[in-house]
């Protein structure tokens, strides 16, 4: 399920949900993961045992983190990611001693460390007004509590492992607002923190849980799923007669696997009839904003307290022209005309980032997509309609923002520079690749007639080729040594300037296969070592012949992205083929 689809459920009653909380809800006040205390805990270990002095701020050295994981390696500990690291690293430091155990947390977890983010603050917003009624968490940490008392002004205690036979009763009082800390609270002296205290949860905490998956739907972020314990309460929640009637909606990083425990306990939550998704989501704190941004029932007081930081108008003049000397030339090419309409398409069934990758591979490159809230396309409509089918409700004319360099636009900016990247290649012996943050022309090697590449060759001479002895790392996934190549490439990238929008066109030099890049530094130095002045001159020249086709200066050429379609599926671009400049102002 993707962002939009689970806001809309989410925001339509937000009171339907409990959270749990895991320490990457944390993390972006400042505060540090079970990974960040695994590794103090090995430089408190080393210094000790060495007679090292080595500081917090040295261990983010990959030498030094190399250098101890090595002495540690060498001792039996265990392997760097394993599932017992952090419980065996607190016991060769504290051993039993609970005492030391909470101060050293206290120490690492303090208040004073803590940064509230905004994502703190939409949560500390949504329980102190009813917006959320009840939240879970593994985490020793008091950013929750903090988060209420500076967005509201009202205290805000957690039931632990202290009181917590006092939680359910409670969640059966409809006592709200109701946070239950799990492993306890440093600032107490009951605390659940190695493995052995987490082989089992304390039981009213517990039948806290268990309750409230019986009454709510429940949303899991930033936690991974290693402690059994807990996940063993999801499961006893699956068992009783009410699952999670409004669903279970687990927020995962976007690009990352889903955990094998996780994908289980989605697997029988669905089998039992719950409505259980996995959430690709950016962070925790982009989450909670967009929840924020779409409930409709807060007050202007509340909102200023979460939103502590709005966009303001900044209009700073320009200077006036120059009329001195020297002209500088500037790598910018005038777009006087862009396209004003794409499709934007609706569906059956929602689609993700990974549909979309693969709807842009099955098409051969005849769409470009795009997606927030709604997926938007160019490309032939008989097209859209082949690779879709029967999934496609509906496809509407969308009209597109001018402004392409306005925070909330920035897919729209990709997708246009993807587009017109499709433009200028088109018809030409140049291939055409788009990146996550950069659309590329590179000489096609490959291509039968080269002619239309001339200009480059008379200023850089050979155009691609092979680069001697160099071969690509050996991957899992690429198990099998590749050669390495090359070829002139030209990155290209739109910007919205002084009111105008510019073509900005800056050499490079691509490589094949892309991983190889780093290792290809050198080639790449060599290659472009005499690049200056001139010679950049007459590269810039020769790549505006070739991408334009022209060799006229001061003229406007209309390129297309397709051959076919109306204003919505085919984009075309005016572009005028004079650089910018600018002159030195005289005083």
């Amino acid at each position: 399920m993707d962002q939009g689809e689970f806001s809309s459920i989410f925001c339509a009653r937000p009171q339907n949900f409990a959270w749990f909380l895991g320490a990457g809800a944390s993390r972006s006040s400042g505060l540090p993961t079970a990974n960040d205390i695994i590794w103090d805990l090995k430089r408190r270990y080393y210094c000790r045992e060495e007679n090292q002095e080595i500081s917090r701020q040295d261990i983010q050295n990959k030498a030094v983190k190399e250098r101890i994981q090595s002495y540690m390696d060498s001792k039996g500990f265990p392997a760097q990611w394993a599932d017992d690291e952090y419980t065996v690293y607190f016991e060769k430091i504290f051993g039993e001693d609970k005492e030391r155990q909470r101060k050293y947390l206290k120490g690492i977890l303090s208040e004073e460390h803590v940064t509230l983010s905004v994502g703190n603050r939409v949560l500390g917003a949504m329980l102190s007004s009813s917006l959320s009624r009840i939240a879970f968490t593994t985490n020793f940490d008091s950013v929750v509590e903090k988060a209420v008392a500076e967005v509201s002004g009202q205290s805000f205690s957690a039931y632990h492992l202290e009181g917590s036979h006092a939680a359910n009763h409670a969640l059966n009082n409809e006592e709200f607002p109701i946070y239950c800390k799990l492993h306890g609270d440093f600032r107490f002296d009951s605390l659940k923190n190695l493995s052995a205290d987490l082989a089992t949860q304390n039981a009213a905490l517990s039948d806290c849980l268990i309750n409230a998956g019986n009454r709510l739907g429940v949303v899991i972020t930033g936690y991974s799923g290693r402690d059994r314990s807990v996940m063993e309460l999801f499961h006893a929640v699956l068992e009783s007669n009410n699952p999670f009637p409004h669903g279970l909606f687990w927020m995962g990083i976007k690009g990352s696997e889903i955990p094998p425990v996780v994908d289980s306990l989605l697997n029988e939550a669905s089998s039992r009839g719950v409505n259980a998704q996995y959430v690709p989501i950016e962070t925790f704190d982009a989450l909670m904003l967009k929840l924020w941004r779409n409930i409709e029932r807060k007050t202007s007081e509340l909102d200023a307290q979460v939103r502590k930081s709005h966009i303001a108008s900044v209009n700073i003049p320009l200077p006036n022209g120059g009329s001195g000397k020297p002209i500088l030339r500037l790598n910018a090419l005038p777009v006087t005309g862009m396209p004003r309409q794409c499709m934007q398409l609706s569906f059956s069934q929602s689609k993700d980032w990974g549909d979309l990758h693969r709807v842009r591979f099955d098409s051969q490159g005849q769409l470009i997509l795009t997606k927030t809230d709604a997926v938007l396309c160019w490309g032939e409509r008989e097209i859209v309609d082949g690779i879709f089918k029967e999934d496609l409700l509906s496809v509407e004319p969308y009209d597109l923002p001018e402004n392409i360099n306005a925070p909330e636009n920035h897919h729209i900016k990709g997708f246009i520079e993807e587009a017109l990247c499709r433009a200028l290649a088109r018809g030409k012996p140049l291939l055409s690749r788009t990146t996550q943050t950069s659309s590329f022309l590179i000489v096609d090697p490959h291509a039968e007639d080269q002619g239309g590449l001339d200009p480059l060759f008379e200023v850089v001479g050979k155009e691609s080729g092979v680069i001697t002895g160099l071969f690509a790392p050996v991957t899992e996934e690429h198990p099998i040594p590749e050669k390495v190549s090359w070829a002139e490439a030209v990155r290209v990238s739109v910007d919205y300037k002084d009111d105008k929008v510019w073509l900005l066109v800056d050499p490079d030099i691509w490589i094949w296969p892309p991983r190889a890049r780093k290792i290809a530094t050198n080639f790449m130095d060599q290659r472009r070592r005499d690049r200056f002045n001139k010679k950049y001159n007459d590269l810039l020249d020769a790549w505006v012949r070739i991408i334009l086709d022209t060799h006229e200066r001061d003229i406007e050429v209309f390129l297309s992205t397709f051959d076919q379609g109306g204003s919505s599926e085919n984009p075309v671009f005016q572009i005028g083929s004079r650089t910018a400049f600018s002159r030195r102002q005289v005083t």
